[in-house]
């Protein structure tokens, strides 16, 4: 049996870089804001579930934030 490997090198311009994190802090913005401000509404049993799964998207996207910080820290030193 003969089987074939293929190789694929993508390439991220700086571009590309820049609009995926600007796209990564503005969604952790909303989240973290929506979690604010509902967090008045805790009451509702809707709102609470959302709360509660706002942190799997939260999470990610804060980690994304402190990477490019530190990033743009070790660029600047």
């Amino acid at each position: 049996m003969i089987s074939t490997v293929t190789t694929t090198t993508t390439t991220v311009t700086t571009t590309e870089v820049m609009t995926l994190s600007i796209i990564a802090v503005v969604s952790l913005i909303i989240f973290l804001a929506l979690k604010e401000i509902l967090s008045s509404e805790a009451e509702k049993k809707s709102v609470q579930s959302f709360l509660k799964g706002a942190n799997v998207a939260i999470i990610p996207l804060l980690l994304v934030f402190v990477a490019i910080v530190g990033y743009k820290v070790v660029t600047i030193i």
